[in-house]
């Protein structure tokens, strides 16, 4: 059977619902999210010799699982969409009401009809990495949440004491569980060596601290070696989207963000820090403001800017070079009169 039939998979914390179609009859199945689960689904797919093509979603830890054990399985091939480009699909496809089964049904039907691109196995190190700096990411938010917490509560007499020790005590949780967080990460990249090569190539831009190298780093780790720039930038939400019509409809053109929130948010403060410090993309940015470009615009440039650097750090295994970037404006030449 040489025939690829579409599956889509809706994902849950708890249960699978899976949508496929074989031998022209659409059928529907409802699997528990767990490894016996899992099993069940590996073996409902391929029985009879059938070969499959699925897609689900990109769902985070709940459907990680799921699609290593699907890439593990002979005879099923793989694609883990784009959540925004999904639901796309099925505006056009003029779905109007939602819920589990039509989700399932709707990526059935990308599976179908829609380019095939299939997800790449990432491996332990890089899975573990990952983790990691997700939930670094998570720590970081909850911390800069309790700080604003603290800062409210430090003006206000209304506030009791006990509130304020409460969030000074979650305060300290949360620094000390990112300390460790950061000692495993640092641990898990030095234990493989393109990350520990890679990771020191970041650290060499000025504006990407710790943290945002491992975060950075975790994500673009997951992207296959034959992706090129402009997928990089599209992957990471940045690329430019416009919106015009005819002579009459012209909005201003914004960046798609259908891509890894994940990477852009861990790009935005080192292109803060960089516009501010590293001369040459300080350069680039004060030069997009000169042509009326807004400060969130021009940042956002710098972030797409910076990734360009990334990509091409990683390739040439060199370190950042700003200049290759964006080069510095010549200073005016003074003239001296004679007298």
């Amino acid at each position: 059977m040489d025939k690829m039939e579409p599956c889509g998979i809706e994902v849950s914390a708890r249960e699978l619902l899976v949508a496929v179609e074989s031998g022209g009859r659409s059928r529907m199945y409802r699997l528990a999210n767990t490894p016996a689960g899992h099993r069940k689904l590996l073996h409902t797919l391929t029985r009879g010799g059938r070969r499959v093509r699925v897609v689900m979603e990109s769902t985070g830890l709940y459907g990680l699982d799921v699609a290593l054990a699907l890439s593990d399985c002979a005879g099923v091939e793989l694609m883990v969409a784009n959540p925004r480009a999904v639901r796309h699909f099925a505006q056009a496809c003029m779905q109007r009401s939602k819920n589990d089964q039509l989700d399932a049904v709707v990526l059935r039907e990308f599976a179908r009809r829609m380019e095939f691109k299939p997800w790449t196995r990432p491996q332990g190190p890089v899975l573990a990495l990952w983790s990691i700096a997700r939930r670094l990411e998570s720590l970081t938010n909850w911390s800069t949440a309790e700080k604003n917490h603290r800062h409210a509560a430090g003006i206000s007499q209304t506030t009791p004491a006990c509130v304020r020790k409460d969030i000074a005590r979650s305060l300290r949780l949360h620094q000390q569980s990112l300390k460790e967080l950061r000692r495993e990460a640092l641990a898990c990249i030095a234990a493989d060596a393109q990350m520990q090569r890679r990771y020191a190539l970041l650290r060499t831009v000025r504006g990407i601290g710790e943290i945002s190298a491992i975060q950075i780093l975790a994500e673009l780790m997951l992207l296959p070696e034959d992706r090129d720039v402009r997928q990089w930038v599209a992957y990471a939400g940045l690329d430019p989207k416009e919106h015009s019509s005819g002579t009459s409809v012209r909005k201003y053109t914004r960046i798609s963000k259908v891509g890894n929130r994940h990477l852009r948010h861990a790009l935005y403060m080192p292109a803060l820090v960089a516009s501010r410090f590293e001369p040459h993309l300080r350069a680039f940015y004060e030069h997009l403001l000169a042509r009326g470009k807004k400060k969130r615009q021009a940042l956002i440039a710098v972030a797409r800017k910076l990734l360009h650097a990334i990509y091409g750090m990683f390739r040439s295994d060199r370190p950042f070079d700003g200049a290759r970037l964006y080069a510095l404006p010549a200073p005016p030449l003074i003239t001296v009169q004679a007298s």
